[in-house]
């Protein structure tokens, strides 16, 4: 059974959030920038990538992790989906400018990953599952097991629940306009990936611009 604590229920589809990602695709970097750094660059420092690593990054957006990666891995292989072609875009276009070469973007979702089983050394996740429904959740859990490797690693960052002053802004104006949000709501990841039998490393809280965010390590048992 899979254990949440809190969310206030998803009012985006999946395909609607495709189409509103497109359209923030020329703004999100702007959004990222003020609220998601802090917790956007630790998610890279737990993720740990050693060159000549199998790495894949799901829901790469607009590719601001993803070129860190590629940075990070010349030698190995690094792919990166997401279901907006124009995030997307954006992330073929920062990747050229930063010179990359050695990679993959995959308009792809994160209920069906387009990879063999036991293929990725780590697993990177930013911003995703506070879009999703609940009852969504144990599909991505279930496929971002099913492609790790056997002791391979699992970063996720997320909007959270709040803990410090001036946090609950963000709760009540996603009550007020999910799209305004981005359609995302706070959410807590551990409980769920224990139930999918992940083993937990550390879970860490962030707050950037009263932006709440959680980074969670996540190993697939050996």
């Amino acid at each position: 059974m899979v254990n949440t604590l809190m969310s206030q229920p998803a009012k985006i589809s999946q395909a609607q959030a495709a189409k509103l990602y497109d359209r923030l695709a020329r703004v999100y970097d702007l959004w990222g920038f003020l609220t998601e750094t802090k917790a956007r660059k630790r998610a890279l420092e737990l993720a740990a990538i050693q060159d000549g690593q199998q790495v894949l990054e799901v829901a790469a957006g607009t590719g601001l992790a993803f070129v860190e990666l590629v940075r990070s891995n010349p030698n190995g292989r690094n792919i990166g989906l997401d279901i907006s072609a124009g995030m997307l875009a954006k992330a073929k276009k920062r990747l050229g400018n930063a010179g990359a070469v050695n990679f993959e973007l995959l308009v792809a979702s994160a209920y069906d990953i387009p990879e063999k089983d036991a293929a990725f050394d780590v697993v990177l996740n930013n911003y995703m599952f506070d879009l999703l429904d609940e009852q969504d959740w144990p599909r991505a859990i279930t496929e971002f097991y099913r492609v790790l490797k056997p002791g391979g690693n699992l970063v996720l960052a997320n909007m959270t629940a709040g803990r410090r002053f001036g946090s609950g802004i963000y709760e009540k104006l996603y009550r007020m306009s999910p799209a305004l949000m981005g359609g995302c709501r706070g959410v807590q990841l551990a409980g769920p990936l224990r139930d999918h039998d992940f083993i937990i490393t550390s879970r860490e809280y962030f707050q950037q611009l009263l932006f709440p965010s959680e980074v969670i390590l996540a190993t697939k048992p050996g």
